[in-house]
């Protein structure tokens, strides 16, 4: 095993530059039919957990905004949207929730949100990716998503630590990788949108997501913690990519360490409490560097997904649920599709 991930790992270093990224250079079968049916199959049991309220999610995550937005994204992945599309009426509903969920501050979080940053850093990509790929139409309902979009940005910038990260709350005391990457995400999507995002927040968020990473190329939780952990490290290198930073040796040895502790198919990264939070973020990373990451990454994260779907077209997180663990499991089986505008360079 060891002597067969230093060939790999020799391999992708040679890749061709981290700037070309998978967008434009699509794999031979990056879509199978196994994948095609699993998509499809787990589209219409997701649409159909949805609540009257139009929420996502159950048990102590019920009528909560992150599930909810990250439902309506695995939607959107296949191109539907409100007003368009077999399940555009499920992402409009989800959309009507989201928005009834912010507040005057601009957050975005359920009554009973723990945690909330999380959940607002996901919902105002949401928003984002929904104005974007809308054009801001003239209608009532992109007016109140703009407004939402732009209050929500607003309260992320304003709440960025002196590290240059984000916490569980949106207050400016502490932080950690793993909100800051829905907190970077959500600024990019904004900013792809065409709304205003400040440069001085973005090259502060770099700054501390660079520093959270160890020798090992593998990123800590917090500046004070130690430990490296695979998906902590795909969000730590999504986060660099997401602030523009696509040719960096911080990348390739992050990159490099997410294949040599995780590649999917080696019955690693399965362990993980983080699994599909995790996959959701090492696809990305993967698609956005391109070349032979991405060559050799999808084919075994792709196929790894589908076999560990339930044969009622779910897949279940053990610690969130089936409505997260689906659309986690969606939105990555469907990156071939290049729908979402975030994932676009």
């Amino acid at each position: 095993m060891i002597r067969w991930l230093a060939s790999l790992l020799m391999l992708v270093a040679s890749a061709p530059s981290l700037a070309q990224g998978a967008e434009n250079a699509a794999l031979e079968n990056e879509i199978t039919a196994e994948s095609d049916t699993a998509v499809e199959q787990g589209l219409a049991a997701l649409a159909e957990t949805q609540t009257d309220n139009g929420s996502f999610g159950d048990g102590r995550y019920a009528n909560n905004v992150a599930v909810t937005s990250l439902a309506c994204l695995a939607l959107m992945a296949d191109g539907n949207l409100p007003g368009r599309g077999a399940y555009g009426e499920n992402v409009r509903r989800g959309l009507e929730f989201v928005l009834d969920n912010v507040s005057e501050s601009g957050l975005i979080a359920g009554d009973a949100a723990n945690g909330p940053m999380y959940g607002h850093g996901f919902a105002a990509l949401f928003l984002g990716e929904v104005y974007g790929m809308t054009g801001g139409s003239d209608t009532p309902l992109a007016d109140s998503t703009y407004e939402a979009l732009v209050k929500a940005i607003r309260l992320i910038e304003r709440t960025q630590n002196e590290e240059g990260g984000w916490r569980y709350n949106p207050l400016p005391n502490d932080a950690d990788v793993s909100v800051t990457i829905c907190q970077v995400m959500a600024l990019r999507s904004a900013r792809n949108a065409g709304i205003e995002v400040s440069k001085e927040t973005i090259d502060k968020a770099v700054k501390y997501v660079k520093e959270c990473q160890n020798p090992d190329g593998g990123f800590r939780y917090q500046l004070r913690t130690r430990d490296s952990a695979w998906p902590r490290t795909a969000a730590g290198v999504a986060a660099l990519q997401y602030s523009g930073i696509y040719d960096d040796k911080a990348l390739d040895s992050g990159l490099g360490y997410l294949i040599q502790t995780s590649l999917p198919g080696q019955g690693m990264g399965q362990r993980s409490p983080h699994y599909f939070y995790g996959h959701y973020y090492a696809v990305q990373a993967m698609y956005l560097a391109g070349g032979d990451w991405w060559a050799t990454w999808w084919p075994a994260a792709r196929d790894e997904l589908v076999d560990s779907q339930r044969p009622d077209g779910l897949w279940d997180d053990r610690g969130v649920g089936e409505a997260y663990g689906t659309s986690m499991a969606l939105i990555v089986l469907q990156m071939p599709k290049r729908y979402l505008p975030i994932f676009q360079k």
